[in-house]
């Protein structure tokens, strides 16, 4: 069926879930130190190499801090620097100063549980055996200085400058606009993706730069490239900031630190490549944070936390100032394994891209319940496209694999459009209940279009494949348009229930058109759908679908459904339809347009039609309500001042049953034009309720007539004591009233003295304007009778004349009084 055909593209985007070339960093014009550990003799460092091993003793100590200061700071490839710091030491401070950026290819080791803080203002790099062996946290930086507490900074960019050492804790990094960037390259993850989630096996995986558990791991740099680069942080922070100039702030933290971009002037950019990751895999309270100008996630990267315990997750925030884009099957995800929740994901941008199979995913394997997404891009989100090479489609998504809750979808945007087989879409495949999905859209959201390759569609809403009950979508928006095969709606395909879905647009709604295949209709509302035995083990649904399908309310001024799209609450299992309830001001339905309620086994949903202006129908556009087998029809209640059908364009309004009781039609109207009632569906324009083999329905229309007395104000009809009107004067102020007095005017008071009611008298001399004339005496002219026109024509001037019958006018004659 049309309907059918068209969610399981969805479906086929249930089961899915490229690489660019390589963005090598050149540090021109910074100079790339040869692979040497050497001081710059302001401070007390020192250095003792061995081959390709260093060694850094002394320093500078105040307090638990302890400073070094060095000309160059790079380590080859297998070699070592290592800090031989006492274990009470709680920070380590190195700052590179001879314009040099540090290239590091080897193994960086500090004693005990010591953080190191490494600043070199001529940029970072990072190769493919880089590693960390520290017991703290580590902050590599391309800051100008590093700020304290007591108002010192050690600076490495005046190093001249009297060192002011300080017991304080650091509490800031203070970026030039000449400051350097950080590169990090590798080979890249090897991660598998299943169908459902990202699977993480660190044993396959390359070291990369990692802390120990429940540390931070931060690169603070004026742009940041990774190029198939790992970090990782169990149980920590990872923290990536892309800093032009300004200052960011440092808060300690029990998972070492965290960053404050509040007072920062610019940011620069992040980019991703190549299969690069930062992985917060841990037992709960992992961390990741990304602060940059425009980010880009690209070439199968992934960003993400696992939770593998029972505490709950920290969270993974993205903070784009301009843009974030997450392209070429790359994630940012959210997984638990465990009973503990998930990480939420944040994001704050302007505009979000996801292309070619790019995904913000959540999900729960077991009983914890998946992390939140909350997205607020003040501009646009722009989820678009399908990867050929993953068969997977861009996507925003929540789900549950086991008996824990989906978490919820947040979307805050001026713009969202879904087109080319993306999706957004909270799902559950147990038996946890799937999460919520809210729209804030204030312009204008559009779902357009499949891929003409995997016929996976465009889609919105939420999903049940078991037995827990599908996620509500809650929908504000100006415009929706659902086009081109597109769907948005909720469906269950086992035993759990459809969520339902309530969409307030303030411009319109318009659901229209196919897929590019024919076969796809596009579709609004709620379903319940079975599948064949091949798809049904292939998605591992293992009960029948029972679910009912959910209610479906739409709020807009005008609804437009028109080219063969479909706005509908049905179901074709054992369970029921939903209800669907329009409130519009206008409703139009146009070539082969439909709004449908109908059930296979269960009982059909009902129709409720609040219009406020007109309903228009036609080029066999239908409304309806149905049950195909045993289930009763469902009602539909049409509320709408006029109701049009365009003539002979069998556009109809029916509540049918097979075996069923026919469902009931109510429609109250002033105007009901081109529809008629019939006991069967005929070529015409009907309006039917009947049941093949069962009980018809009932069909009743209601005619409002307008009231001619509506607005008619009811005089008294008693008459009033005329006595009591003697002399009442009229204020100014007061309204006007009617007074019933009877017949005959006000008579005079018998109690007061008659007074004239002369004001003025003539006093002039009428003697001058007296005159006496004959008087003669007239016969009076007969006149002419009017008698009836029977006829007309026109003159010679060009107007119309009335003629009357010649021979009556004269024989007819005034009468005299000599007649008898």
């Amino acid at each position: 069926m049309k309907a059918t055909s068209g969610w399981l593209g969805v479906i086929n985007g249930i089961l899915t879930g490229g690489m660019l070339l390589p963005l090598w960093i050149t540090l021109l014009n910074m100079g790339c130190a040869n692979a040497q550990v050497s001081a710059d003799g302001t401070l007390n460092t020192s250095v003792s190499q061995s081959g390709n091993h260093f060694t850094i003793t002394n320093g500078n100590r105040v307090g638990n801090n302890l400073f070094h200061s060095f000309a160059q700071f790079s380590v080859p490839t297998g070699g070592t620097a290592i800090f031989d710091n006492t274990s009470d030491v709680q920070n380590i401070f190195g700052r590179v100063t001879g314009g040099y950026a540090s290239n590091i290819d080897g193994l960086i080791r500090v004693n005990g549980a010591t953080n190191l803080f490494l600043l070199n203002p001529s940029g970072i790099f990072f190769g493919p055996n880089a590693q960390l062996n520290i017991g703290g946290s580590f902050v590599g930086t391309t800051a100008n200085s590093i700020k304290f507490a007591d108002r010192t900074q050690f600076s490495a960019v005046n190093p001249s400058a009297a060192p002011l050492l300080t017991v304080s804790v650091p509490v800031g990094l203070q970026f030039g606009r000449d400051s350097g960037p950080i590169a990090v390259q590798n080979s890249g993850h090897r991660l598998r993706v299943g169908s459902f989630v990202l699977a993480y096996d660190p044993a396959q995986n390359p070291i990369g730069l990692r802390v120990n558990s429940g540390k931070t791991l931060a690169l603070v740099g004026n742009k940041i490239d990774f190029s198939g680069g790992v970090l990782g942080a169990t149980n920590g922070s990872i923290e990536l900031g892309s800093v032009e100039s300004g200052s960011v702030g440092l808060n300690q933290t029990t998972q070492g630190w965290a960053f404050d971009y509040t007072n920062v002037e610019n940011l620069n950019d992040i980019r991703l490549t190549q299969r690069s990751l930062l992985d917060g895999t841990g037992f709960g309270s992992s961390k990741i944070q990304l602060q940059a100008k425009n980010i880009a996630i690209l070439g199968n990267s992934f960003v993400g936390t696992q939770n593998l315990g029972s505490l709950p997750q920290d969270r993974i925030q993205v903070n784009a100032t301009e843009s974030l884009t997450i392209a070429d099957t790359s994630y940012l995800t959210s997984i638990t394994l465990n009973t503990g929740k998930g990480a939420d994901i944040s994001v704050f941008t302007r505009q979000l891209q996801l292309q070619n199979g790019g995904q913000i995913t959540s999900s729960t394997l077991k009983s914890g319940t998946s992390g939140d997404i909350f997205i607020r891009a003040s501009e646009f989100i722009h989820n678009n496209g399908f990867s050929s090479d993953s068969f997977g489609s861009s996507t925003i998504s929540s789900s549950s694999l086991g008996s824990g809750k989906t978490g919820d979808i947040h979307l805050l945007t001026q713009k969202l459009s879904v087109t080319n087989s993306a999706s957004i879409q909270t799902y559950t495949y147990g038996s946890g209940n799937g999460g919520n999905l809210y729209l804030n859209v204030s312009d204008s959201i559009d779902v357009v279009g499949n891929n003409i390759v995997t016929s996976i569609l465009s889609s919105v809403g939420s999903s049940t494949l078991g037995t827990g009950n599908a996620g509500n979508a809650i929908v504000t928006t100006a415009k929706l348009t659902v086009d081109n095969g597109g769907t948005f709606g909720s469906l269950t395909l086992g035993a759990g229930n459809a969520g339902n879905l309530k969409v307030i647009a303030s411009d319109w709604i318009e659901v229209r058109g196919v897929a590019p295949s024919g076969n796809v209709t596009s579709s609004l509302g709620a379903y319940g759908l079975v599948l064949n035995s091949k798809t049904r083990a292939l998605l591992n649904i293992t009960t029948p679908l029972s679910g009912n399908a959910g209610r479906v309310i739409l709020t807009t001024p005008e609804l437009r459904v028109s080219d063969r799209g479909n706005v509908a609450v049905r179901n074709d299992g054992m369970g029921d339809a939903g209800n669907l309830e329009i409130n519009a001001d206008r409703v139009i339905l146009t070539n082969q347009g439909t709004i449908t309620a109908a059930t296979q086994f269960g009982n059909g949903g009902n129709l409720l039609l609040n219009v406020q202006k007109t309903l228009l129908m036609g080029g066999n556009s239908k409304l309806s309500a149905e049950a195909r087998e045993g289930g009763n029809g469902g009602n539909i209640t049409l509320n709408a001042p006029f109701i049009v059908a365009v003539p002979k364009e069998n556009s109809d309004i029916v509540a049918n049953a097979v075996r069923g009781r026919g469902g009931n039609i109510q429609v109250t109207t002033q105007g009901l034009l081109g529809l008629k009632f019939r006991p069967q569906l005929t070529s015409e324009n009907d309006i039917t309720a009947s049941s093949e083999f069962g009980i018809g329905g009932t069909v009743q229309i209601n005619n409002i007539r307008v009231d001619p007395n509506i607005g008619l104000v009811e005089l008294p009809a008693n008459a009033i004591d005329p006595s009591q009107q003697i002399a009442t004067g009229c204020a100014g102020s007061q309204g006007s009233r009617f007074v019933a007095t009877g017949r005959g005017g006000i008579p005079e008071n018998p109690n007061q003295q008659v007074i004239s009611d002369r004001a003025w008298d003539d006093v002039r001399d009428l003697s001058a304007y007296r005159k006496t004339s004959e008087v003669v005496v007239q016969t009076p002219l007969s006149s002419e009778l009017l008698v009836e026109a029977t006829t007309w024509h026109r003159n010679p001037n060009g107007d119309i004349e009335l003629i009357a019958p010649q021979f009556l006018a004269r024989s007819q004659q005034l009468p005299s009084c000599a007649s008898n």
